[in-house]
């Protein structure tokens, strides 16, 4: 009778006791459960908003600290990842624009697709004319809502030679090392508000809408709402904003005699 050395019988237990048969190999221990989430995994896609309704809502003492606790060290986080990046003005020369402009613009961000590179407003003003010293106030505010995109500042005949005080303030977009838009004497039609500022560099492509805090971005589209009511439709506030955009796609800022909107050399 053939015998199989697998089966689980008296017979083979006297078998292997005997050392006929070799031990059976041990069984193999159960696998464990998955742990239960944590609380902190549980509410890993709430947003900062539904975290405090959350907190508001439940019963418990204990858990409200925590969601509290959560929800601080969310914005501790973001605060120290805000920081990082850029949020002001930084003032440079003419020898360091190809560094600070052009090669700044190649830089790809942490979390950005490849290509993506970084926006760069450079901001040409000249002291002591109304809409320039109106627009910097404009720049300053942007440059700490929108830190991904980074601005720069230089006086504007510092930087391009013998630059007429009528044509600034002047804004020069680049991204990925190229000029991407150029708005020239901004303001010197009317007076400018700082929505259609952010407007013309948003469909420039120098700041993207996500950079734009929730809380900010709700705050704001509340008020939105108002101005559309009063003001009419937003887009041809944008066009009107556009209107003295310049938009070309070359690295260098070229002079011509013919056009009185045209580039200058750098």
């Amino acid at each position: 009778m053939a015998v199989n050395p697998n089966e689980d019988t008296e017979f083979n237990d006297a078998l292997r006791k005997h050392g006929i048969l070799p031990p059976r190999p041990p069984t193999p221990p159960s696998p464990s459960p998955p742990p239960s989430p944590s609380l902190s995994e549980k509410l890993e896609d709430f947003s900062d908003d539904e975290l405090r309704d959350l907190a508001e809502d439940v019963n418990n003492d204990e858990t409200e600290r925590m969601i509290e606790m959560i929800r601080r060290q969310r914005l501790e986080e973001e605060r120290k990842r805000t920081k990082a990046r850029f949020g002001r003005i930084y003032p440079i020369g003419r020898d360091d624009y190809t560094r600070e402009v052009t090669e700044a613009s190649k830089v790809v961000q942490e979390g950005k697709p490849e290509g993506h590179g970084t926006g760069v407003v450079c901001f040409l003003y000249k002291d002591g004319i109304p809409r320039s010293d109106r627009t910097f106030e404009h720049m300053r505010v942007l440059a700490q809502r929108y830190p991904d995109t980074k601005f720069v500042s230089i006086v504007g005949d510092k930087c391009i030679p013998n630059l007429p005080d009528t044509r600034t303030p002047m804004i020069i977009i680049y991204r990925n090392g190229d000029v991407i838009n150029q708005i020239v004497a901004w303001g010197a039609d009317r007076e400018r508000r700082i929505e259609e500022l952010e407007a013309v560099l948003l469909l420039a492509g120098a700041i993207t809408p996500q950079e734009i805090p929730r809380r900010e971005r709700d705050r704001r589209g509340e008020s939105s709402d108002e101005d559309e009511d009063s003001d009419g439709e937003p887009s041809s506030k944008m066009r009107s904003a556009g209107t003295r955009t310049n938009k070309t796609t070359g690295k260098n800022i070229r002079k011509k005699e013919e056009d009185s909107d045209s580039d200058f050399d750098l």
